[in-house]
Parts: structure tokens; sequence; C-alpha cells
């Protein structure tokens, strides 16, 4: 790309600097750390570097170049970089005697100076890398005839990637035995191969292997070394004979000797293993063959049994010459010497009779039989009458022998105690007769015991408890159940199964015992699981035994504290106390322990409210007030103790109910001083004025009812006011000119007690105002006003001067009362509606006489003594 450039900028001197190219040349070694000095590419350049423009140094080839040297693009120097050059990776593909060079490009600019360097960079080796053997242990076989100064090559040699002197150049044991020594040759390839070199005779009867450590050394200095395991086993070769044990036996044996009686058993024995080691029994040439006849001798277990009659009257003794053979090997020998003794009047034979299983002499048995089970009876027979004969057991085991009942020269051989095929499987006894001639009988017997499926497979523990984490991925391992049978064969092979209360996600294996759960497992759900786990054997009958598997899963924190509902409104009525409890908020969480401590706290109007950390009781800090606020909404958040903590949110309403603790407030009049003109010449049943209240309670707490309690002025019964609207209609002509004063009660319809005000209403009757400071003066005077008992609603009916009288009859006046009452209302409905539009129509006319209320704190009583002023005026 820069020579395209260059050409379109000056071709022709773009080839011609390409034709200038020289190489540098510089060694370095491998490993150098970071920032060592290269070279001076401008320096052995002899570069003028007082020339304006400056020379410029620039890598062409940045990705490669970079990661092992940086250039100063201003002097032309080269340091190594941050990354460590290993002479083994940047050359692994060249071959040994190959050099390793980082060749780079360097190009001289600016444009008039240009020159391409070639730079190549020699790494030389340095012992860096230690001799590595393929593998950590390397087995060597030498057969135990090996000569001496014999070679066996250790083909896994080691490797080393340094180079020359740094690779491996020699090998040696750490530990020779005496038995051996290392050499090293070199193939043409220059690659070395340790040989094992036999120095003295070995015998693998004496040490089987021979183990050490093999070690590979480089030439640095200081010298690295790699080890490996050598094994080096002796291999059996056929280099030693059987051996008889005793090589002269013994026997003296009666003329009248039975026939099947076990004289002898010979024993030899070959070092050697395996078929090296295999002996057979045999006689001699030089035993005739009638005597082989006579005594026949097992080829594979060397028993000597009498297999015929003796002939006392042709030998005395017979000499049978026994042979051990070995494969390739001289045989053995051994003599047996049979003493015959010849007896007269015949000697004492013992006759075997056998009540449990016999074959060959070998008695079989079963482990289950019980104690005093009888073997076999042995009858003496050809007895003097002068000699008598003893007869007793030799040899270990649980048996006896002694005389049957009262029968003479009958013996019985039986068990003191059970059999147990796991603790002896064999027993060889002998019976011996003793005569008291000095005849000796001893007649061999073997007892094999036979195994029965008497163990039930027993269990390593009875009690296996498992824990797990819950969310456990499927097929996770649990244990393995591990049983033991004693018995043998299949009587002893176990199976393992899953008892019938064992849920079907649990699994074993019938054969490992292995225990695993094959799905997810949820605490939640399920936090215990206990069943049973069974070991069978495969006797007959089946013998079987039982362990209790606990599985408990631990907890994880995987479950968010929970609200009982998705949002709580609690009621409480206003002026409720301070600290008082508002409502609980039930909050659970399904985990255990610390993942299921839940702690509550109020996300927004904290100031206002708190909330028992573990209870959950949501309290106000300061008694509420319904008018001030009706309705709270909290945000209140449950938080976990797991790690990391898991949360919920929900939504609580505090709705104030309202509490009849405000009065009503009398809006008009304003005060107890302000007046209203008033025309003597208004009609009865023309409405005044009104009183307008509000009450800042709700409900039945802020249902207001107007009534008059006292008046001054006039006839009873000449106002009327409208209990619901607190309109104020004249019932009465009023023939008198001058103040009138009505006290009106306005009172609530709460509970448990009404609350209410008072206000004064005054009409000044009279055509004009002609002296407003005299009316004051009126109000201002304390005057008595009379007090009408009845109550608005009597007031409403007894209209006009007259009273009347209650019937006699008191059920026909409440039903003509009540009728009354509901027209009066529907009279009365209908007369405000007219009313009200004509006062409205009124009031703009009196507009201009009308006088400003004025407010007025006083007391009643201070507002009595001002009627009676006005009174006495």
């Amino acid at each position: 790309g820069l020579c395209i450039l260059l050409l379109y900028t000056n071709p022709l001197s773009c080839l011609a600097n390409f034709s200038q190219a020289k190489e540098l040349i510089y060694k370095i070694k491998e490993g150098l750390p970071r920032g060592t000095f290269i070279g001076a590419i401008g320096v052995d350049l002899n570069l003028d570097f007082s020339a304006d423009p400056p020379f410029i140094f620039s890598l062409t080839q940045k990705k490669v170049s970079e990661q092992y040297v940086n250039l100063n693009n201003t002097t032309g120097e080269l340091y190594t970089s941050a990354t460590e050059i290993d002479r083994e990776t940047l050359c692994a593909d060249n071959v040994e005697g190959q050099g390793c060079v980082l060749s780079l490009d360097v190009f001289v600019l600016p444009q008039q100076y240009f020159q391409l360097i070639k730079v190549k960079i020699w790494i030389e080796d340095v012992n860096d890398n230690r001799p590595k053997f393929p593998t950590d242990e390397i087995t060597l076989s030498v057969p135990e005839n090996a000569p001496i100064n014999a070679r066996y090559a250790v083909e896994q040699s080691a490797l080393d990637p340094d180079l020359g002197p740094h690779g491996v150049q020699t090998y040696w044991l750490v530990n020779d035995f005496g038995m051996f020594t290392l050499d090293v040759e070199e193939n043409e390839g220059g690659e070395l191969t340790p040989f094992l070199i036999v120095t003295e005779a070995l015998d693998r009867e004496t040490q089987a292997e021979y183990i050490t450590d093999i070690i590979a050394e480089d030439g640095g200095t200081p010298p690295l070394l790699g080890a490996a395991t050598l094994k080096i086993v002796i291999t059996d070769v056929n280099d030693n004979c059987p051996q008889f044990k005793e090589s002269q036996i013994n026997v003296t044996l009666h003329g009248n000797t039975t026939k099947g009686v076990h004289l002898a058993r010979l024993h030899a024995f070959d070092p050697d293993l395996g078929a090296n080691a295999q002996i057979s029994y045999a006689y001699s040439e030089r035993v005739p063959r009638d005597t082989r006849s006579l005594f026949h001798l097992d080829k594979i277990t060397g028993l000597i049994t009498l297999a015929g009659k003796i002939d006392t009257g042709t030998a005395a003794f017979y000499k049978l010459t026994i042979l051990a053979f070995g494969p390739g090997c001289i045989p053995a020998v051994a003599a047996v010497t049979v003493h015959i003794i010849k007896v007269v009047t015949g000697p004492p034979t013992v006759i075997p009779r056998y009540i449990a299983p016999e074959k060959d002499g070998v008695i079989t048995i079963k482990e289950s039989e019980p104690a005093f089970s009888p073997i076999a009876f042995f009858t003496i027979n050809n007895i003097d009458k002068n000699q008598r004969v003893d007869c007793h057991l030799e040899g270990p085991g649980p048996f006896r022998l002694g005389p049957y009942q009262l029968f003479k020269n009958e013996y019985l051989l039986e068990t003191t105690e059970p059999l147990d095929y796991e603790r002896i499987q064999e027993y060889e006894l002998i019976v011996v007769a003793n005569s008291t001639h000095g005849i000796v009988i001893k007649t061999f017997i073997k007892v094999q015991v036979l195994d029965e499926n008497d163990n039930a497979p027993v269990f390593q523990h009875s009690l296996v408890e498992i824990s797990v984490e819950e969310n456990n991925p499927p097929n996770t391992f649990l244990t393995q159940l591990q049983a033991s049978d004693q018995d043998s064969e299949s009587r002893g092979e176990v199976m393992y199964l899953l008892g019938g209360d064992a849920p079907g996600i649990f699994v074993v294996d019938q054969v490992t015992g292995i225990l695993t759960v094959a799905a997810s497992l949820d605490r939640e759900e399920k936090e215990t699981y206990r069943f049973i786990v069974r070991a069978v054997d495969q006797g007959t009958p089946r013998r079987e035994s039982i362990a209790t598997v606990v599985v408990t899963v631990q907890d994880r924190n995987d479950n968010s504290p929970r609200f009982i509902n998705k949002d709580f409104t609690f009621f409480v009525p206003e002026n409720f106390p301070g600290y008082g409890e508002i409502g609980v908020l039930s909050v659970t969480d399904a985990d255990a322990g610390e993942n299921g401590w839940v702690a509550l706290s109020i996300l927004n109007g904290s100031d206002i409210f708190m909330i028992d950390t573990g209870r959950g009781a949501l309290r106000a800090k300061t008694s509420l007030d319904r008018e001030q606020q009706g309705t709270y909404q909290l945000w209140i958040e449950a938080v976990d103790g797991g790690e990391p903590a898991l949360s919920s949110v929900t939504m609580v309403t505090v709705l104030l109910l309202d509490v009849n603790d405000n009065p009503p407030i009398v809006l008009f009049p304003q005060s107890n001083q302000s007046y209203m003109l008033v025309l003597p010449n208004t009609l009865p049943g023309t409405s005044i004025t009104e009183v307008y209240a509000v009450d800042k309670d709700t409900g039945m707490n802020a249902v207001i009812a107007y009534s008059i309690i006292k008046r001054k002025g006039g006839e009873p019964g000449s106002f009327a006011i409208d209990p619901e609207t607190g309109n104020i209609t004249l019932k009465r002509e009023l023939s008198n000119r001058g103040l009138y004063s009505l006290l009106v009660k306005v009172s609530d319809h709460g509970q448990p007690e009404p609350l209410y005000s008072t206000v004064m209403v005054n009409f000044f009757v009279n055509e004009t105002v002609s002296n407003e400071s005299y009316i004051q003066s009126l109000l201002t005077r304390e005057a008595d006003i009379e007090v009408e008992e009845r109550p608005w609603y009597i007031g409403q009916m007894a209209e006009g001067p007259e009273r009347y009288e209650p019937f006699p009859c008191q059920p026909v006046l409440i039903a003509l009362s009540v009728t009354c009452l509901g027209l009066f209302f529907l009279v009365v409905t209908l007369t405000s509606y007219i009313c009200c539009r004509r006062f409205k129509k009124s009031r703009k006319k009196r507009s201009e006489v009308e006088i400003p209320l004025k407010i007025q704190n006083d007391s009643m009583q201070a507002v009595n003594r001002k009627l009676r002023q006005i009174s006495n005026i």
C-alpha cells in the first residue's frame, strides 16, 4: 500500500529506493524481560540524524512484530515488548539444527529517505524447559533368567524442547538395588535412548519387582531434571522344580486292614507361578505293578489308599517310590515304607457305616443340621476275648465319637454344635482304634460343610440419613447403599430394591446400590422423605433385610415472602389514639430458617405510620384527623433473611371513619348582631330569611337540623323554621314594629350524642331604616329572650294561636298525627320552593338596606344579656 502511494507521488523515487534494501542481523536470547535493548537501526545504517525533516522508522507487520518487539519511531532502536519470546513456541515447526529467526521489515521515511530494511533477529536457545517423560510410570518386564549384561530399552524416553546441550544429555537411576545399571545410546538422528542393564542374577521367587525413579538430565547450567517412576517387573520362568516336604514316610499297616483306608498324603511344593508350578504324582518304574494295584496313588492330591486285600504271607513290608513331576523338571523323589503287621487271630477291623452322604471318603453335611446330628457308625470287629479296644477321635471341630448306648464295640460319630460354613468349610478327622495288644488302626475322614442360605444380607447402616439441597438437577447421586451376605456363590449375591413406600422419584441400581433421585426436589412441597430399601440375596429361599432411608431436603431461598392478601384495607375511626394497632399484615414465607424470616418496612409514609417488623402490626405515631386527610395509601415491603434476600410489596389503604367531633358551623347569619329589615305589611307564609350552616363531618354526623329555641318579640308561633333547609317563614302578621330576635339551634345527627351551635337571627320590622345607630344600640343591650319550649317539629305542626288538646284515644291521635305530618311536609316542601324563588327576587330589592354581619365570639350568656338590653329599649 505504501509502494502504491509512493508510485502516485513519485514513481521513479519509489522504484529507486526499493532497490536499496539492506539487511541487519541481531542476536538475542529467548525469555528476555520487557525493554531489553536489541539494536539501533539508525546507528547501524550510519544515518545522519541532523537531517531535516527527521527520519521516521515504521514496522510493516504490526500484529506480528509488536507482539515481540517495540520500535522507537524516531531513533530506530528495537526493544523487547511485554511478551517474552519463547523460542520453542515461536519456531515450533523448526527441525533441530535449524535456527529460530524473527524477521521484520522496517521502512525508513519520509519519502526522500525511503529505505526498506530487512531485520533478522536470531533467537538463541536458553535452558528453560525440563526434560519430561511421556508417562509418569514406566513398566519394564525382565525375565528372571536374564543373563548378566542383558540390555532392555526404555522406549518411553524423555523429551526436552530445548536444543543442543540444553536438551537431554543423560539418564540415571535413583536406586539401582545393586542389580541394575543404566546406559544411554544415541541413534543416527541424535536421539538418546536409555537401556536397563542387568548386573546381577535375578530371582523372581526372591523379589518379584523393583520400583525406582528414572531421572533425565539436560546439559544446562544448572541442569534441569525430569523424573518418572520405573517399575521393573521380573517375569517368571520355570527355574524351580517340585520338592517334597517329607522325603521319607513310614506307615504301619495290619494285615486285616479294610480296603479304602487312607495310608498317607504326600505334599510337594513348586515356588513358580501358574503352569510352571503344576505338580503331578506317579509311582517310579521300580515299584512293581501288583504293588501299584494294591496301593492306589492319586496323581493330583498325592493321597495313598489301600485298594486291595493284604497278603501277610508274601511280604512283611512294601517300599513305595513316589515321583513329583513339574514342567521341564527332574522329578522329586519320596519314599513311603509300609510295614505289615501279621495278625494271627485276625486284627481288629473298623467298619464305617455312613449316615450322612459320603463319596470317596468325603462326608458332606449341611450347615443347617442341628447339633448332635449323626454322621457315621463305626463297628469294631475281630476282637479277641482277651483284648480290649479303645476308640477315640482325633482332629479339630465340633465332633465327638462315643459308644452308642449299650451296644458293645459300636461307636457313633456326631456333631456337638451346629456347623457354620462361613467359619470353617472343611474338617479332617481321624478315628483311632487302640487295642491292648498295641495295635493302632486309623481311619481318615474328611467332612465338608455344605453352604446354605442361612444368612440374610446385612446393611452397613440400618438408618441411612441423607441431606440434599432442593432444586437439585435430575438424577442427582444421593448415596451408595452397602450390604454384605456371608453366604457363598449366588446365595451371597445381593440385589437392592426399593420398598413399597418409596416415592417413584427415587431410583436404586439393583447391582451397585447407588441411590439417585430422578426429579428436582422442592422442600416447600415436602421436606422429608422416609422409605425402606431392601437387600435381597439370590438363595433359596431368598433372605432379605431392610434399612430405612431418610432424605432431608435442605432449604434454599427460592420463595419470596407472600402476603395473605393482594392488598389490605383498614377502617379506623378518626382520633384513634397514637400507637394504637390499626391492623395486622399477615405475611408468610414458605422457606425455612433464616430464609423464612420476614421483616416488614414502610416504603412511604414512615413519618406518620410505623409497623412492627416481626408481628406486622401497623400503627400511627399520632392521632389522625379525617377532616385533614381521609385516606392514606402505604406501600409495605416484606424482605426475608435469605442470601440473596427476596422481597414482595403490598399496598395498604387506611380509611378513616368519621367521628362526630365537629359541631355545625353557621355561615349565615355571620354574627349574632346582624339583622334584617322586614316590612310590616309582609304577608304570612312569606320566606323572610334562612339560616345556612355546614358540618365538616360526614354521613349522619353532617346531617343538620334547625330549630328555634328562644325568641324575643312577637307572639309564639309567629315564625317557623324549616328543620332541613333552615328557611325562616312568617306565620302571623306583624302588628308591632321594632326588633324581633330568634335564637336558632343548629344541631347534627351524630352519635352517640349530637353536637350543635346557636345563632341569633334579628328582624327589624319597619318600613325603612332611619336610625341605624338606634338599632345597633338595641342589639347591644342585654335582654331576655322567651324560650319556646316546643321542639322544632311541634312548632311546625301547631300553626296559629290555637293549641289543640290530644284525643282521648291515643292510637287515633298517633295515626292522625303521622298523616298530618306527612301532608305538612308535602305542603312545606312546595311552599318552600315557591318562597325560595320569591325570596331571591326580594333579596335584590332589600340589598340596599341589609347590614353586614359582624363576628361575635362571646358566650351564650353575653348574647342573652344583649337581648335583654334590646328588650328594655
